[in-house]
Parts: C-alpha cells; structure tokens; sequence
C-alpha cells in the first residue's frame, strides 16, 4: 500500500482474526484508524454503509453466535444494540469495505 494509504478497522483487540487483520494492513503500510467499536460503537447508519458499500448483507456480518433474527432490517438493530454481535473485524479503504475472516482478505481492498 505506497505512501501510507488510509484504512480504518473496526477492532476488538481480544480477538486473534482482528489481530491479524490489523498487523497485515500496518505491515502493508496503510495509515490505520482503529476504531474500537465495543468502546466506541459505530451507529446504526455507519454500520448499514459500511456494509452496503462492502456488498454485505446486515445478516451475514452477524457473529454465529448472535440471536438469530428475521431480516436485515432486526440484524442492524441488533448490532446497534449491542455491538458485540458485529463479526470482525470490518475494514474499510478507499478501494472498498471487507468482513476480513479471514484476514487475509484485507489483501483485496489494499
């Protein structure tokens, strides 16, 4: 990634595929936003762009072990209620938006 181009990761530091995905965008060379979002949750719209913008549907960036829920509409709620149902990490370059799991699919949007 020449000359330090931006990335932002939503990131739960306690989780290893996280981890990964992080060291491979810093080790890459971008210039990395960390966004702790059990800390700092992103809102209900930052998480439906996000998505949209990364082709991903509410229901499929839900963790597996998260309630289940009857459409895309109650997945987003849900993630707005309680972040930790979010799978990570969520990255975000100029070039798109990836549910990096695994992680070296970060290697597509650098």
């Amino acid at each position: 990634m020449a000359g330090g181009a931006a990335a932002t990761i939503y990131h739960n530091p306690r989780c290893a595929k996280s981890r990964e995905a992080l060291a491979l965008l810093r080790d890459a060379g971008a210039d990395v936003t960390v966004v702790e979002y059990l800390k700092t949750p992103p809102s209900r719209d930052t998480i439906a762009a996000l998505l949209a913008r990364g082709g991903i549907a509410p229901r499929d960036a839900l963790r597996r072990d998260a309630p289940a829920v009857a459409d895309d509409a109650a997945a987003l709620d849900l993630m707005t209620r309680d972040p930790a149902t979010i799978e990570r990490p969520l990255v975000e370059t100029a070039k798109g938006v990836r549910l990096a799991r695994p992680p070296a699919l970060v290697r597509e949007i650098l």
